[in-house]
């Protein structure tokens, strides 16, 4: 490679490293200027392409992120003048013209005072609940939201989630027109629509840290790159809106969660459950972090909510120096306080684990047994996974290696399967 060939992949890396951090501030201040998110991200990516053409040969400028931003008001602007005068023409010719032309001038005048006005927090703030507004699929509002929150690309994405390129091209496509055809504000909602509208947010949040954390198919137990995308995401939120306890709730479930990540892999590959994890390879900082979000979620008064409830029994297992220590009788009081107030057949299945290890595993094959039957179970391996181990530890080897075998066949991801059958092979006795 030639200097100027290094010069130029150097430029090229800098472009990328500052799209990637930037790209949703950029995003949503031209958004707020010209309320269509779809516009906006194609005004930021043209600031993008002006960046890789100049810069190269006039040099990274001092705040590139500035940069790029000023380029992208501009070009929100000219689009704004460009429809402003088109209005003007069309009015002409109708007796509405005088009615039209002040719309028109009082929207040029709120885009310019926009333009003007640098205030990101609202900005980002607003970005989010458009991008995950429930008028959307839930695949498209996760799509949607790594694409401009999270400045991925449609390859990345597709990578994250083992989908083709052109499906997730699809859904962002969609989502923006969507948007546009709802005439969906660019807006944060109205208290009385926020908490609903933030439980999407949050839903998306953790679906793409859930699917990074245990990958659902393909040949990697986890993709810490979306559980960093979504602590990421996660942080910014709390920040938006602090005074809502949920918010830091989910930080503190995600943070607690990540800390594990470099005990859940063994040297090749495999998974490592909870209780063989090596807990002298959690990560420390990020458990103080997550009960830091704990207390501050508390600290705001009130019932915990989901999430808040989900990050104390994390923090269960992040204070406890060994699994022997872990206090098991505190997670089943817990999950039955999140069974009452979000029940569902997985809160059950959980529920059901605590119960085994706080008061044996007759007790937590007890409200196994009563979910079988769960249509939402059906085909979902954690149920089989559950029911074998708790056999196992009955002694009913026959009846635990055909549950690890089921669980196996359900699993899509290679990892898992592997070590199912493993469990399985275990269940044999010689």
């Amino acid at each position: 490679m030639t200097a100027g060939e290094g010069r130029q992949d150097a430029i090229r890396r800098t472009v990328e490293a500052v799209w990637r951090m930037e790209s949703a501030k950029i995003i949503a201040t031209v958004a707020r200027m010209v309320r269509d998110v779809g516009l906006a991200e194609e005004l930021a990516q043209d600031a993008l392409v002006s960046a890789l053409e100049q810069w190269p040969d006039a040099g990274v400028p001092d705040n590139p992120a500035a940069w790029l931003t000023a380029v992208a008001k501009r070009r929100a602007l000219d689009r704004l003048r460009h429809l402003q005068l088109a209005e003007h023409k069309a009015g002409e010719i109708g007796r509405e013209l005088d009615a039209r032309h002040e719309m028109a001038q009082a929207d040029f005048a709120d885009a310019v005072d926009a333009a003007l006005d640098d205030d990101i927090g609202d900005d980002l703030l607003r970005l989010v609940f458009t991008a995950c507004h429930p008028v959307l699929s839930t695949e498209a509002r996760v799509a949607l939201t790594l694409r401009v929150m999270g400045g991925l690309t449609t390859d990345e994405i597709a990578r994250a989630f083992l989908v083709p390129e052109a499906t997730v091209a699809q859904r962002i496509v969609r989502a923006k027109r969507t948007l546009a055809e709802a005439r969906v504000p660019f807006e944060v909602p109205r208290r009385h629509e926020l908490e609903a509208r933030l439980a999407s947010v949050l839903e998306v949040i953790y679906l793409v840290f859930n699917e990074g954390y245990s990958a659902t198919a393909g040949d990697d137990w986890m993709r810490p790159a979306l559980c960093d995308e979504a602590l990421r995401l996660g942080r910014i939120v709390a920040e938006l809106v602090p005074k809502e306890a949920e918010v830091h709730g989910l930080v503190a479930l995600m943070e607690i969660q990540a800390s594990r990540t470099a005990a859940r892999v063994g040297a090749s590959g495999e998974p490592v459950l909870l209780l063989e994890q090596n807990r002298a390879r959690w990560d420390q900082l990020l458990i103080r972090r997550g009960l830091a979000a704990l207390a501050r979620a508390e600290s705001l008064g009130g019932a915990l909510g989901p999430y808040a409830l989900q990050a104390a029994i994390a923090a269960c297992h992040g204070r406890a120096r060994t699994a022997d220590e872990t206090d098991w009788a505190r997670i089943a009081a817990l999950y039955d306080a999140l069974a009452g107030l979000a029940p569902s057949p997985i809160v059950e299945l959980n529920r059901a684990v605590a119960l085994s290890m706080a008061f044996g595993p007759a007790a937590g094959l007890e409200v196994v047994d009563s979910l079988t039957d769960e249509p939402a179970l059906k085909g979902y391996h954690l149920l089989p996974t559950v029911r074998g181990d708790l056999l196992f530890k009955l002694g009913r080897r026959d009846e635990a290696r055909k549950e690890f075998d089921r669980a196996a066949s359900l699993t899509r991801n290679t990892r898992e399967r592997a070590l199912l059958l493993a469990r399985a092979r275990a269940c044999i006795v010689e």
